[in-house]
């Protein structure tokens, strides 16, 4: 399954499934923000979605509403 990236001004989100013990799964976000400097790696931020999904698709859909969430509180 293929990560999902959204960007907002500087900010870029990726969104993404971990899968977990017992065919679970959890969808998660790592947000990073683009300084200017090419030479910088970017530092990430990993926020998690709270609940579990029986299935991928079901988590990378928690996961893109998650990172609509982050970014939509992001002022630039």
């Amino acid at each position: 399954m293929e990560d999902i990236t959204y960007t907002k001004g500087i900010y870029t989100a990726i969104a993404s499934v971990r899968e977990l013990s017992n065919d679970k799964f959890q969808g998660v976000v790592a947000l990073s923000r683009d300084e200017g400097d090419p030479t910088a790696d970017p530092e990430s931020t990993l926020y998690e979605v709270d609940a579990t999904s029986s299935t991928p698709d079901e988590a990378l859909e928690e996961a893109k509403a998650l990172a609509h969430r982050i970014l939509g509180e992001i002022e630039l």
